[in-house]
């Protein structure tokens, strides 16, 4: 069997096991939407506001909830499923045969990127439908902004899965990383709303930066280069972490 043909057999596979997986479909591609309706029913959301240089709360947080799955699958998905493979010892099972772990590994990040694409299509799609949130007036902006943040997300992902030993650890470390990557993200307070030093650190953090430069696209602009560098950089450093810590057994 050729190698095309054992990564299609092995994506199959974990799309399937996924589906049987209620948390990981919630979390991922329905609590970013379902978080934008909340707040979206929220009457003070759908008011212009200055501090958001006269958009509505509802407008600038479509954007936040794109980045809510990205981390969501990156952060919680994807860890604690290889680590529960590694620690059961699937991974080194595979090892003999055809199926090689590295299969399963893109396998892996093509389901959860694939899911965390799906989400921020979900969500944008209801913001405007629901909410009616501007669509981004840059889409090939946007594009180019959201595909390193989707692998930003899976870098940090996997380092998470390098580190842990077992799934409980992979648990409390994706949940560590989380909740500051959400503070970044511009969860409980939107990036436009942070005074300008703030905003500026927040920028160095790989969300920080995929936020800015989401929020830009949206307003018809380019992505800041400096906004996608800190993305691309973030993404080799991590996937370089990665690589030298990741032990298939």
């Amino acid at each position: 069997m050729s190698n095309t043909l054992v990564h299609r057999a092995v994506l199959r596979t974990e799309i399937r096991l996924f589906g049987r997986e209620p948390g990981g479909i919630f979390w991922i591609l329905l609590f970013p939407t379902l978080l934008l309706v909340i707040l979206g029913s929220i009457p003070s959301f759908r008011q212009p506001d200055h501090s958001l240089g006269g958009l509505r709360p509802i407008d600038a947080y479509v954007p936040v909830t794109v980045l809510i799955g990205l981390l969501m699958g990156g952060l919680q998905g994807m860890p604690q499923t290889l680590t529960g493979y590694r620690e059961r010892g699937i991974l080194r099972r595979m090892s003999a045969t055809p199926v090689r772990p590295a299969a399963l590994l893109s396998a892996q990040m093509a389901l959860y990127g694939g899911a965390a694409l799906v989400s921020a299509l979900l969500a944008l799609a209801v913001g405007r439908l629901v909410f009616d949130v501007t669509l981004p007036e840059q889409p090939f902006g946007y594009a180019v902004a959201l595909l390193p943040a989707v692998l930003v997300a899976l870098a940090l992902g996997a380092v998470i899965s390098a580190l842990s030993r077992t799934t409980k650890i992979a648990g409390a470390i994706g949940s560590a990383a989380l909740f500051p990557m959400m503070f970044c993200a511009g969860v409980w307070l939107p990036v436009q709303a942070m005074p300008d030093m703030l905003a500026r650190i927040v920028g160095c953090t790989p969300f920080g930066a995929a936020a800015q430069a989401l929020n830009q696209a949206t307003a018809g602009h380019w992505p800041g280069w400096s906004h996608l560098g800190v993305l691309v950089a973030w993404t080799v450093l991590l996937t370089a972490a990665a690589c030298r810590w990741f032990r298939w057994e």
